[in-house]
């Protein structure tokens, strides 16, 4: 596939080392020479310097044969203008824009291809806001991913000493939780992954994957960790469009704060928002904190621009007694670093914009892809096709399917039903089959899989 990323920036430049181990022809363009000299330095890619949404310049990058154009640059306009110069000029099949502005955004009839042809809208902020909502609505989880329209879900957690599955094998789960199905799809256990079977016994700070019906998540967790208090008071450090967009998203479920420290702003999104409280301050700043009963905080959220302020916000809190912290982070290297110290969360906006633009990228019929791990691992949704002659899948039990070193099936949604896959749970058409791929270098074998033969009509 010939895909041309629009944007050296760290979305660019997260999305291009993605797909450039994965075998695709990747062309970046940029204003920015050096950035570009570094990427050349590290990937096996082509680079173009120029205007983004310049003909001359997309002709260069080889748009007349792209399969796709990411415009991920920082401007709304110059990645919307961009699609329709490809559109226009080039044909491009896939266009796919980020676009940032809520303005833009509120008004989807702009993006048709009759009026702006983007065929997907990418918007990291919004992204990043639904991630941290579903961490605030499962407390003690350090990921929550939906499949399935919501109906199914893989949570990451992890098991503490004395939890009651602690120190024994996953077989015992259903006698632990009789009437609940879930199955655990991945175990880390100090850094490395392990291939659970029945026989795996789980260990105190074990990172546990497990995949269950949405109604069924709180049940399960509360047996691999203590299950933390249910969430009703909430700090935001920042007023841009991140926190913005979450204190919307929580005011009328919790008790919401937010710290930024401009006044004009304080004063605007003061008028925006109907029940959080705005205050102009420092979020760093310990007295302010603790006159707004920090102790009594069930959750920190740093999402301001700047990862140190972040960082140093979210610490200061975690000392003063807020329960939970998390931070917003956009240097990959600071995430590991942070996430194993003080701050419980640490928050990639790339590797959750980095999901969004995958499922676009799959070859096969995908319908939700989430990078894990740093990009080491996925998470994808893929929707059998065919039948028992052309299709590798379906009519097959999963005990009879050559899975890829690594990958475990973990869940199929067949029509509005969840059923947990179990070693004789046969596939059919049109399931959607959710799977955990320890290895993203396997991800090609997945996608084989799930491809439709010649002989299905």
């Amino acid at each position: 596939m010939k895909i041309i990323i629009l944007g050296a920036g760290q979305v660019g430049t997260s999305v291009a080392e993605v797909l450039a181990t994965e075998a695709s022809d990747i062309t970046v363009v940029d204003i920015d020479e050096t950035k570009l000299e570094t990427l050349r330095d590290r990937l096996d890619i082509g680079t173009v310097v120029g205007e983004a949404a310049h003909p001359e310049v997309l002709a260069r990058a080889g748009a007349e044969d792209a399969d796709m154009i990411l415009a991920v640059t920082n401007s709304d306009e110059i990645n919307m203008i961009a699609c329709q110069v490809a559109y226009t000029l080039f044909h491009t099949p896939t266009k796919i824009a980020r676009v940032r502005s809520v303005g833009y955004l509120s008004h989807p009839q702009l993006f048709t291809q009759e009026a702006l042809p983007v065929d997907v809208l990418i918007s990291p902020e919004q992204l990043v806001t639904d991630y941290v909502q579903r961490l605030i609505e499962h407390p003690g989880a350090l990921q929550v991913l939906d499949f399935a329209g919501g109906k199914v879900q893989l949570v990451a957690v992890r098991a503490y000493y004395g939890g009651p599955l602690v120190g024994q094998a996953l077989k015992t789960l259903r006698e632990h939780m009789p009437g609940i199905e879930t199955r655990v799809a991945a175990i880390y256990r100090r850094g490395h992954a392990i291939a659970p079977d029945g026989d795996t016994v789980i260990e105190a700070d074990d990172e546990v994957f497990f995949i269950a019906a949405r109604r069924h998540i709180r049940v399960v967790m509360k047996e691999l960790r203590r299950l933390d208090r249910p969430v009703k008071r909430v700090i935001l450090a920042g007023g841009g469009n991140i926190g913005t967009r979450l204190a919307k998203a929580l005011e009328y479920k919790y008790q919401v704060k937010l710290i930024d420290h401009n006044a004009e702003r304080s004063k605007r999104i003061s008028i925006d928002l109907e029940k959080t409280i705005v205050l102009h301050g420092d979020a760093a700043d310990e007295e302010l904190l603790m006159d707004e009963n920090i102790e009594h905080t069930d959750v920190f959220c740093a999402v301001t621009n700047d990862d140190e302020a972040n960082i140093l916000s979210a610490m200061l809190a975690k000392r003063l007694g807020a329960q939970k912290v998390m931070a917003l982070i956009n240097r990959a290297a600071y995430v590991d670093l942070v996430q194993s110290g003080i701050i419980d969360i640490a928050i990639s906006p790339q590797q959750a914009t980095i999901g969004s633009l995958l499922t676009h990228v799959r070859r096969g019929d995908v319908t939700a892809v989430h990078s894990l791990r740093r990009g080491a691992a996925e998470a994808i949704e893929a929707v059998a096709h065919g039948d028992e002659k052309s299709s590798k899948v379906v009519g097959r039990a999963i005990e009879d399917i050559k899975l890829p070193v690594g990958t475990n099936i973990g869940a199929i949604v067949r029509d509005d039903k969840v059923i947990i896959a179990h070693h004789d749970s046969v596939i059919e058409a049109n399931d959607h089959v959710i799977l955990f791929v320890v290895d993203k270098e396997r991800i090609p074998d997945v996608e084989r899989l799930f491809q439709v033969g010649v002989t299905f009509l």
